[in-house]
């Protein structure tokens, strides 16, 4: 992967070049690790809208908060740090 965009998007993924419906399913993404309470239905539309399926939905969500719960338990047992 070019490093240049692994940059943009570590950066801000929200100006990193990137396609509209790569930015809805990051938009969903980072709404579920801020706060998965705030998730709606308009949230599952838009990601309906910019072609994902329910199968792809249930997967970025369970991807997504996989890596929310693994990152949670390496930082409470300090994980990498020294």
């Amino acid at each position: 992967m070019d490093r240049g965009f692994v940059d943009a998007l570590e950066r801000d993924y929200t100006t990193a070049p990137i396609t509209p419906r790569e930015r809805v399913m990051l938009d969903y993404v980072v709404k579920i690790t801020k706060d998965a309470t705030k998730i709606w239905k308009d949230d599952h539309d838009r990601l309906r809208g910019a072609g994902f399926d329910d199968k792809a939905i249930l997967q970025i969500t369970l991807i997504a908060s996989w890596f929310n719960y693994i990152n949670r338990v390496a930082d409470a047992l300090g994980v990498g740090r020294e």
